[in-house]
């Protein structure tokens, strides 16, 4: 007798398993603490480190932040209140709520235009309806201190948004300036206006005649124009050096060495016909008197949009067949890189004016601007060239092989690579720029830091530190904070390689 396989059926599920909590621990907060601060018995040691370090720094900071005082006109009031109070320690941040503008724009002039005295104005006004609101039962000091209170608010909103009327609106330009590089989805259209925006800014913050400005920007169009028409003519080569000599023709008088006088430079004489014809203007601010985080912006808003084609233009002619291009370039980049930025700062100060033509006088902050712009971009080119390295040889083939000459290769297929690739060291370089704006203090202009050790020198305020540079700080913090989130924006944004 035989016996045949087992015929034993399997056991198959009619109903799904109903899903269950994941085990205790596995899950939430306690999961994140097992393993980021008590993996190991060494990682549990010095979270408790971390933990005493930060309780014992907040205990003594917060108490003394969030107990600041912000109305007091002096250092000694602010302990009055202080003790008043019955508190050990308190930040004096009233020197914050008188001298923020100052340390805004410096000493920038502010206006008295006819809307300041309607805002008075509204002050006695509000006073006159105290009486109507509260009755029989204000009494005179109330009354008056209503009337201080509301005069000192809406005096300091009179002078910020209408004594600084100037600097402001250039400061909203230029947000709107930059919002088509910012953001791509914009119309290309509004780049013209980026364009045209440091001609209405130098305007709008120096004042002066409209057609100063407007005689510089024809200049330059002038210059793009005459190395058109000759590239087209003969070779860009000779179209780059036409350009050149147009340029210093209209700003400048390089034959003032051979004793041509008169004629040139040609930019008074248009300046002054555009004059004579329709005279327009506002009032002329010295820039000695610039300060402030006006004048941070100004200096690292200039470095930074002038250096970055001037960078890429000296890493490219680092890396040109040409040897004099290729040894000018590279001396260029060593020499202002194995200097630091204060001396090359104290040059445009001192020496500057000794290397530019006959007759010509610069502002100082228009020498810094040159010099810092400069320093920025030998560094830039050094970015750039590394960015150049890094791509492959093949990328060089390829816009060969399309039959694109240097310049369409170039501005095609190897730079927008390039680039893309140093976007890290550019922003780096540039959150560096803005910061060493604060050098400037040593060559006699009133940067932030400057203005706070002004204040810090006055009776009212002598003997404080940490508020006005904690304030500082935190600001520059906010600029540095933005272009680094910006470039990591960046970086995502043209991550298309990885797409």
């Amino acid at each position: 007798m035989t016996t045949g396989p087992s015929s034993s059926v399997a056991f198959v599920r009619q109903a799904l398993v109903p899903a269950a909590p994941p085990p205790p621990g596995q899950t939430g907060a306690m999961r994140w603490v097992r393993e980021n601060l008590v993996s190991s018995w060494f990682n549990a040691i010095l979270t408790l480190v971390a933990i005493y370090v930060i309780w014992s720094v907040l205990s003594g900071v917060l108490p003394w932040t969030l107990n600041g005082i912000w109305n007091a006109g002096s250092l000694n009031e602010c302990r009055e209140i202080r003790d008043a109070r019955g508190l050990e320690t308190a930040a004096c941040w009233a020197v914050i709520n008188e001298r923020w503008l100052q340390i805004l724009f410096g000493f920038y002039p502010t206006d008295d235009p006819l809307l300041a005295r309607v805002f008075y104005a509204d002050a006695y006004a509000a006073a006159g309806g105290y009486d109507a609101v509260f009755g029989a039962a204000s009494n005179a000091t109330d009354r008056i201190a209503f009337v201080g209170a509301m005069k000192a608010e809406l005096g300091n909103l009179t002078i910020f948004f209408f004594g600084y009327w100037r600097p402001l609106v250039a400061l909203i330009l230029l947000v709107i300036a930059v919002a088509p590089i910012l953001y791509s989805s914009l119309p290309r259209k509004m780049l013209l206006f980026s364009l045209a925006y440091p001609f209405i800014a130098v305007f709008l913050l120096w004042g002066g005649s409209v057609w100063g400005p407007v005689t510089v920007a024809l200049g330059l169009v002038a210059s793009i124009v005459v190395a058109r028409s000759v590239s087209a003519q003969s070779s860009a080569l000779f179209g780059g050096l036409a350009s050149i000599l147009f340029f210093a023709l209209f700003f400048f008088n390089p034959l003032g060495v051979l004793g041509v006088q008169g004629l040139f430079p040609l930019f008074p004489h248009v300046k002054g016909v555009f004059d004579a014809a329709l005279p327009f203007g506002i009032t002329a601010i010295p820039s000695d008197i610039f300060g402030g985080f006006m004048l941070a912006i100004i200096i690292g808003t200039s470095g930074i949009v002038l250096s970055l084609p001037l960078g890429i233009a000296l890493a490219l002619g680092r890396q040109s067949s040409m040897p004099l291009i290729r040894w000018v370039c590279v001396t260029f980049i060593e020499v202002i890189r194995g200097v630091p930025l204060i001396v090359w700062l104290f040059t445009a100060s001192l020496l500057l004016n000794y290397f530019l033509p006959p007759g010509t006088s610069f502002d100082l902050l228009l020498r810094v601007i040159i010099m810092v712009t400069l320093f920025a971009s030998a560094y830039l080119a050094e970015v750039v060239r590394g960015g150049l390295a890094a791509l492959p040889k093949g990328q060089y083939e390829a816009a060969d092989s399309l039959g694109l000459d240097y310049w369409k290769s170039m501005q095609l297929v190897v730079l927008p690579q390039a680039l893309k690739i140093s976007i890290p060291g550019i922003v780096n370089t540039f959150i560096g720029l803005f910061k060493d704006t604060t050098l400037v203090v040593f060559i006699g202009l009133r940067d932030p830091l400057g203005l706070t050790n002004a204040i810090r020198a006055t009776g009212e305020w002598n003997g404080i530190y940490w508020e006005l540079y904690i304030f500082v700080g935190l600001l520059f913090f906010v600029f540095c904070f933005f272009m680094s989130r910006y470039s990591m924006y960046l970086e995502r944004k043209l991550r298309t390689d990885h797409r």
